[in-house]
């Protein structure tokens, strides 16, 4: 990987830049200019009252900002981005040109169709909240130990959530109940993404499981690859093995930006 390589990581949902920390670390380590932004109203801390303004905020809107900030820099960047960040990744990369695309336990664009039960179960279950979609919701720790950060010990598992913010409920919206979403807000158009796009999934994962990341890798024909990792869940990003995940993200960086330039 160029010195000069551009990496810009997109956190997922309930989450803040401090989820890469590791990531950025490992590859500022190795030469890239590593960027996190923290998506806009994420930068609370527990126990702080979200603003307002996160309910209603859309996937668009997270969209926006990546793009304002690709569109900043002085070459294209990578984009790495997990979980709710995958799909804010995707939406940018339809938009401006990028060197590639890695998408870790990725978000669904719209139309990608469930392919677990679970899924339909648990976008269901998001009723429970009530009018959801135009408030913040809170994070729940029983849901997050459970499903995102299964593979932690406990100990970890409870530190990592401890630093977990609010989410908007228009862009949970957005995401989960994407058939009911007159503006498609999250629609890719896949064709427009020209850069090689790596799909990442956690072979335990039941928050985007691995058939599901497997077809949002289809979408992109040629330019998508398609990686699953054993003994791994949701939390790609800091569970135990999120090393050697990320030196092979890395690896497939260098070898696939590396064709495109030949």
């Amino acid at each position: 990987m160029s010195s000069q390589t551009n990496i810009v990581m997109i956190h997922g949902a309930f989450c803040g830049a401090w989820a890469f920390e590791g990531y950025a670390q490992l590859f500022a380590a190795h030469g890239a200019r590593v960027i996190v932004p923290t998506l806009r109203h994420h930068d609370g801390v527990k126990g702080t009252r979200a603003p307002r303004e996160l309910g209603t905020t859309s996937m668009l809107d997270y969209a926006d900002d990546v793009e304002a900030l690709v569109r900043e820099l002085d070459a294209p960047p990578v984009l790495i981005g997990h979980s709710m960040g995958g799909l804010v990744a995707q939406m940018v990369a339809q938009r401006v040109a990028l060197r590639g695309l890695v998408l870790l336990a990725p978000s669904a664009p719209w139309g990608t169709l469930p392919t677990t039960l679970w899924e339909i179960m648990s976008a269901q279950g998001l009723y429970l909240a009530g009018q959801f979609w135009n408030k913040p919701l809170r994070p729940e720790a029983w849901v997050a130990e459970s499903h995102a950060l299964d593979m932690l010990p406990a100990r970890l598992r409870e530190a990592v959530f401890s630093r977990f913010v609010p989410e908007s409920g228009l862009a949970t919206f957005e995401i989960m109940h994407w058939p009911m979403d007159l503006r498609r807000a999250t629609y890719v158009e896949a064709r427009r993404v020209t850069c090689p796009v790596l799909c990442v999934a956690g072979a335990f994962d039941r928050v985007n499981p691995p058939r599901t990341v497997a077809s949002i890798a289809r979408r992109y024909r040629d330019r998508g690859d398609f990686l699953e990792v054993e003994n791994s869940s949701h939390w790609l990003i800091g569970e135990p093995g999120w090393e050697r995940t990320a030196l092979n993200v890395r690896q497939w960086i260098s070898k696939r930006t590396a064709d495109a330039d030949a």
